[in-house]
Parts: structure tokens; sequence; C-alpha cells
């Protein structure tokens, strides 16, 4: 009987220590997921936000700045975790050359506090800033119809874009 009970004994006391592990891998590995879904988030976002006309055009890299938030407020929504509450914020959005710079803050919950019967958080900050890199290295006007970046079509594409 002595025994029987120690087996139990051992059996609770490690299952208990396996869920605190499990709690404390979740919770520490939060930073490192967060980051990992803002750089991801964000250069997938910069990809969908290239302006097409102005790159045809002109053959330079631009992207809409309305466009590479939707994006990334799409893609950061629908990846996150439930249980968290985050706040983005976007510090600086270039469009020529192509540079973002996103912040998120996500509050975790870490404790409860037995005498205040209140939950202790820890706030977790992530920063990314993001630049378009291509592997293209030339001429993007080889194609007929193209033109180079001095064109008249280029500058009143220039001139509307710095307008806005």
């Amino acid at each position: 009987m002595n025994k029987g009970m120690l087996t139990v004994g051992i059996i609770l006391l490690s299952i208990i220590a396996l869920l605190l592990i499990n709690v404390l891998t979740n919770f520490s590995t939060g930073s490192e997921l967060d980051y990992y879904l803002v750089k991801e988030t964000a250069d997938a976002a910069m990809e969908d936000a290239i302006d097409q006309t102005y790159l045809r055009t002109c053959g330079l890299y631009r992207i809409d700045k309305e466009k590479f938030v939707e994006s990334f407020i799409y893609r950061f929504a629908t990846n996150v975790d439930n249980t968290r509450n985050y706040n983005v914020k976007f510090y600086d959005i270039n469009e020529v050359p192509p540079k973002v710079s996103v912040k998120v803050d996500s509050l975790t919950t870490l404790a409860f506090n037995a005498n205040n019967k209140e939950k202790s958080a820890a706030d977790i900050t992530t920063s990314y800033d993001a630049i378009l890199e291509t592997n293209y290295y030339g001429d993007l006007s080889v194609e007929e119809g193209l033109h180079d970046s001095n064109s008249d079509q280029c500058k009143k594409l220039k001139e509307i874009y710095a307008q806005n």
C-alpha cells in the first residue's frame, strides 16, 4: 500500500511539472513568435503593395501606403493568437524607396496575484524595420513599350505621387 501511494504521488507530481513546463514555454516563446509573425507579415504586405504601373513605367519599386496597411492588418489578424491583446503602430512608411517601420505591443498574462486577485502581465514589444529587396539587376525597360525613368510619362507619375 505504501509503494502504491508513492507511485500515485510521483505520477501526480510529474503531471503537474509537465503542465508547469508547458505554461512557461508558451509564455517565454511569445516574443519570438511575435517577431516572426511581424516580420513575415510585413514582408508579404510589402510584396502585395508594389505599384506595378510605376514599376513598369519608371523602372523603380514603389509601394502604396494604404494597400500596405490594409494587407498588413488583414494578414496579421488572421494569424494572431486569440488569447492576447495586440496594439499595432506604423511609424514610418516610405513609398520610394520602399521602407516600413512597424511596432507591435502584445499583452501576455503571466500569473495571478493571490493577494489582490489581479492578473499581472508583461508587455512584449516587437519592432520591425524593413526595406524592399529584390534579386533583379539590370534595366527593367527592356520589354517592348516600356520607358526609361526620365520619360515624360514617368515624370508625370512622379509629380502625381509627390502631390499625394
